[in-house]
């Protein structure tokens, strides 16, 4: 019954991811990757920080802060930045069904670090999901934003970047706990963003932000940062991570439809099928039975 809500609550957490690429999608025609990234993980932290102080959670120990802090600027910080000018080419269904790939993605990098071994059918999950995703995004090419396969690309380097991410995390995890190591990670990379924004010019622009920018910018910070992650961390503690990587696919049908309210985006028959085959995909690698 545990693994059960623990797949609940990461629905709810991928709806959330998913609605927040869309007010990225909104936020991007008058807003640069980096001021996006700072109003995500500037809020998200001011979030999640008194939630990990109320519950007293334990932080990494001194020796892996260095390693942690490093891992919370690749993630928050780089991979955040990426994933935000990928969709500033893209629409937010297509760039969210190239991050749907993700727990695939992860079992490869388990594979080549040697952590988890992929199998025959974990490979053949990985192939038909890969194909479906080339062969959706290649057929709605020519409805897409011109210059959308950039966008993509982008998007498939900055998961495979999140798969390393995902990989490399586990250990310093077990040694504190998931809140804490998630408050250190994301202040980390709200740190160098801001410092970063400083610089360019980036944390100026919040300044001529309109009422409706800053409500998006709020949620995004609020509900697609902190809550989301807040809600992905208790879901890995009641549930597989496989189980819970799977809802991701959720992810571009929410994305699609808060897109289509907010500026108009289709969701084309060919997007549709591409998320049968992550679907698909992700069943035949994660269904696999093996001995205890």
């Amino acid at each position: 019954m545990g693994e059960w809500i623990g797949v609940a609550i990461a629905l709810v957490s991928s709806c959330l991811g998913g609605s927040a690429a869309a007010i990225t999608r909104y936020l991007a025609g008058n807003t640069d990757p980096i001021t996006m990234a700072i109003l995500r993980w500037g809020i998200g932290f001011l979030c999640v920080l008194p939630a990990a102080l109320l519950l007293k959670v334990r932080w990494p120990a001194r020796s892996d802060l260095p390693a942690v802090a490093a891992l919370g600027f690749a993630f928050f910080g780089v991979f955040f930045v990426l994933y935000n000018i990928a969709i500033s080419y893209t629409t937010a269904a297509r760039a969210s069904l190239a991050l749907a790939t993700l727990p695939l993605h992860t079992m490869v990098v388990g594979a080549l670090l040697g952590i988890e071994p992929l199998t025959k059918r974990k490979s053949i999950g990985v192939g038909v999901a890969v194909l479906g995703v080339f062969a959706a995004l290649a057929a709605g090419l020519s409805s897409a934003p011109v210059g959308a396969w950039r966008g993509e690309l982008i998007m498939t380097g900055a998961v495979l970047c999140m798969a390393f991410y995902n990989v490399w995390s586990r250990p310093f995890i077990r040694r504190s706990s998931a809140l804490g190591f998630l408050a250190v990670g994301m202040g980390t990379g709200a740190a160098a963003l801001i410092v970063v924004g400083s610089l360019t010019g980036s944390v100026a622009v919040l300044s001529h932000f309109s009422t409706p920018q800053w409500i998006a910018g709020l949620y995004l910070g609020i509900a697609g940062g902190a809550l989301a992650f807040i809600l992905w961390v208790l879901a890995l503690e009641r549930a597989s991570p496989t189980r819970v990587a799977a809802t991701m696919t959720v992810n571009p049908l929410a994305a699609g439809l808060l897109a289509t309210q907010l500026v108009g985006e289709p969701i084309t028959p060919n997007l549709v099928l591409g998320l049968v085959a992550v679907f698909a995909g992700i069943w035949i690698a994660t269904s696999e039975s093996g001995k205890p």
